[in-house]
Order: structure tokens, then C-alpha cells, then sequence
């Protein structure tokens, strides 16, 4: 990947909907190069997909909340599977200590956290520890992902 290719993913990441002609524009190089370097960024995985980022406040999902779950090795990834499917996830990783998932979820009200807690998270086999703190500002994201 060169200086171009990052100015390129620069301009991505600010706005995935730009255009090859725009791109062209704004590093001064023709269209066909601005499309053949984003077609090569894709072929090599750099740029994995383009997507939506949707304001989660305007659909009403305003509770942002962190958890740190500590789980025993032999189901870390049964659980983790388990919670990657469910819809309050944001995102979900598994941590170097191979015992610690760290989740974002969203949801509409503490209750809503509550509930999901409760149906994935207290019962559950495996789970050792869970701590959680809610989101109070977001000040820098990567992706520019919700502003709550």
C-alpha cells in the first residue's frame, strides 16, 4: 500500500459513497486510476466492505454500553458465538488472556441492557465475572460509528 492508497482509504472512511470521478478530483489523478486503485484495495482485503453508519439515537437504541466478561477457557468460544448473534451486540472480541470477551452493545434503555444481561449473561454456563460501564461521550471513533 502506497501514500495514494491511503489518501484514497482517507477519503473512504470519511465518505464511502464518494465517487471515482471525485477521488480523481481530489488527488488530482484521472477516474480509471482512482477505480483501479479501489478495486485493487478490495481484491486485496484492505477495504473489506462498504456500509451505513446509522445514528442509533434516531432509531431509538440509546444506551451504549461496554462489558468485559470474563468466561473459563473450555467455553470461550461456544459463548462467544452465542452473543455474537445476538442483535444489542455491537462488537464483539475475544481478548489475548483467551478468558476476557469484550462486547459493545446498544439497546434502547437500561432496561432493554438489563434484559439482555439477564438472557445471556447471568444464566449462563461458563460466564465467571461480568463488568459493565455505560458510555457517557463519544469523543474519536474509527469509523465514525455511532454518536451517542
Amino acid at each position: 500500500m502506497n501514500a495514494l492508497d491511503q489518501k484514497i482509504l482517507a477519503l473512504l472512511v470519511d465518505d464511502g459513497r464518494m465517487s471515482f470521478a471525485n477521488i480523481a478530483r481530489e488527488l488530482d489523478i484521472s477516474r480509471v486510476h482512482a477505480r483501479d486503485r479501489v478495486l485493487h484495495l478490495m481484491e486485496e482485503g484492505v477495504i473489506e466492505k462498504f456500509t451505513v453508519i446509522v445514528n442509533p439515537e434516531k432509531i431509538g437504541t440509546v444506551v451504549s454500553a461496554f462489558l468485559d466478561v470474563e468466561v473459563d477457557p473450555q467455553g470461550i468460544e461456544t459463548v462467544a458465538g452465542d452473543l455474537a448473534r445476538q442483535p444489542e451486540v455491537v462488537s464483539l472480541y475475544i481478548m489475548s488472556d483467551m478468558t476476557s470477551l469484550h462486547i459493545h452493545t446498544l439497546t434502547e434503555d437500561n432496561i432493554g441492557l438489563e434484559d439482555f444481561v439477564r438472557r445471556n449473561l447471568f444464566s449462563r454456563r461458563h460466564v465467571v465475572k461480568i463488568s459493565c460501564k455505560l458510555l457517557l461521550s463519544r469523543v474519536k471513533n474509527r469509523r465514525g460509528g455511532p454518536r451517542i
